[in-house]
């Protein structure tokens, strides 16, 4: 793993930032937010009161969107707030949740967003192993594509293709084989991953639980096997940093 992405509304935020201070050679984004726990913006929270001022699910917020509850202005404002919660860190790249329709629009709209993060990281499954784990991941994994072509035209950082979403939360080591096999010569992807020891005390959502096996991924990523791959298809590890060399 080279780089990871900081949810900046995180109530633990600051222990976080100084465990990510142990791995210098990590690279450090934001993962923009419209899902998790409370926004760090008043605006966003009163737009909320209906869910006690936390983010709904992302059907939901959507909805908000589409419908103009949730105004463009007030995504951006938020957005804002989480990069700058973060920025005394080393940024170099965000990760954008494509899936959300207009919102593709804050990247392009106003200054100061993006500025300082000239990476970004978009939802758009780029193999051709388009399974997912059930029938309602399917139709999640269809809804965040289509949202993702509507929003492409409003995008123009350097964006690796993207992989991982068919099996988000739940990736082994055949779905990886499957995905490397598809892979081209020369090109730059970023593999999405869920890693981490699980705590049943902060995580208490069943339909997160339901697809999401962190420990098996860091298990994954940490066995010689992975590496033994990497090795049958001629896979280097890089850098966000490298997408403009």
């Amino acid at each position: 793993m080279t780089a990871t992405g900081i949810l900046a509304n995180n109530a633990d935020l600051e222990t976080q930032l100084h465990w990510l201070d142990t791995v210098p050679q990590l690279e450090l984004g934001v993962h923009l937010n419209l899902t998790f726990k409370q926004p760090l913006t008043t605006v966003m929270r009163e737009k909320l009161a209906r869910w006690n001022g936390l983010f709904p699910n992302a059907y939901v917020m959507s909805l908000l969107i589409v419908t103009g509850k949730i105004s463009v202005a007030t995504v951006r404002a938020e957005w804002c707030a989480q990069i700058e919660a973060c920025q005394h860190k080393k940024l170099v790249f965000f990760k954008f949740p494509r899936a959300y329709p207009h919102v593709a629009r804050v990247i392009s709209i106003g200054a100061g967003i993006s500025e300082n993060l000239p990476h970004s990281s978009c939802s758009l499954d780029a193999s051709r192993m388009a399974q997912a784990v059930d029938r309602c991941g399917l139709i999640r994994n269809s809804l965040m594509q289509t949202m993702q072509l509507l929003n492409q035209r409003h995008i123009n950082t350097p964006t690796p293709l993207f992989l991982g979403l068919s099996r988000s939360g739940r990736l082994d080591y055949d779905a990886l084989a499957l995905i490397f096999s598809t892979l081209k010569a020369g090109q730059c992807y970023e593999l999405m991953c869920h890693v981490g020891h699980f705590d049943a005390r902060e995580i208490t959502d069943p339909r997160l639980i339901a697809y999401h096996d962190w420990e098996a991924e860091l298990a994954l990523l940490q066995s010689p096997q992975l590496h033994t791959l990497y090795q049958r298809f001629n896979i280097q590890l890089s850098h966000y940093s490298q997408l403009s060399n």
